[in-house]
């Protein structure tokens, strides 16, 4: 992807997202000031339009912005958990608006990293994999449970449900990731890991390299440990929430 390109969007989105902040939250200029570090002045020469944040400053203020504006508080009044520790995401991965959010808050958080595809699983990942790679201008590849008609060769990787003893796998065609590309997995949900873990030694057998992963959200932190990446490989979920006590095995 286009890291100048990139750099102009999210430096944009900033400006849409602190007029947001000023105009429709009616967030005062000082109350703004207070929170960013940056003068008043300043916030509001952006908000006009009459200049740009430069990327690392647009950075900055995006940050300290979606926690404002932010697509977390939307998600969490979204995830109501029943009686056995499940919550049903169709109101989050169908909500366009949400969709967008996430994808601009994606570009955000990856911009100036080289990423030339996204990658999920069918079927939930779909929506929001889709919305990124069109924000991030990279193709998009979809791990299914069932190899396609007409594509002669794949790569596959098998793993077992935890608590379950149920194994699943997962296709991609074999020339879909190359070794050149640098892959950014994304999915609606973490809960054990372990699809993305699927997901990230699929990216590993096609010998490419990881660029990240990213989801809305993650459930509890055991999961960490399922994904085995490096330090330098970022993982970013707009929101974490606890797992129910008594039904920790079953994520």
């Amino acid at each position: 992807m286009s890291t100048h390109a990139d750099d102009l969007k999210l430096r944009l989105m900033t400006i849409e997202l602190l007029r947001t902040a000023k105009y429709k939250r009616n967030i005062t200029y000082r109350e703004l000031a207070s929170k960013t570090g940056l003068p008043v002045t300043v916030l509001s020469r952006y908000a006009k339009g009459h200049v740009l944040p430069n990327t690392s400053r647009a950075k900055q203020l995006w940050k300290v912005l979606t926690k404002l504006v932010g697509l977390e508080t939307e998600l969490r009044s979204r995830i109501k958990f029943d009686e056995d520790g499940y919550f049903d995401n169709t109101d989050i991965i169908g909500d366009f608006n949400i969709l967008q959010q996430a994808a601009n808050q994606a570009l955000a958080n990856f911009a100036g990293k080289r990423v030339t595809k996204v990658l999920t699983a069918a079927v939930d990942g779909i929506p929001l994999a889709t919305m990124v790679s069109n924000a991030l201008g990279v193709n998009l590849v979809m791990a299914k449970r069932n190899k396609e008609v007409g594509v002669k060769a794949f790569l596959e990787e098998t793993y077992v449900l935890r608590g379950s003893g149920v194994t699943m796998t997962l296709y991609i065609p074999k020339d879909a990731l190359k070794k050149r590309d640098s892959v950014l997995v994304i999915d609606d949900m973490i809960k054990t890991g372990e699809t993305q873990a699927a997901l990230i030694n699929l990216v590993r057998k096609a010998r490419a390299e990881m660029s990240g992963v990213f989801s809305l959200i993650a459930v509890g932190d055991e999961w960490k440990k399922a994904l085995k990446l490096s330090g330098d490989c970022p993982v970013e979920v707009i929101t974490y929430v606890k797992a129910p006590y008594d039904q920790s095995t079953r994520y």
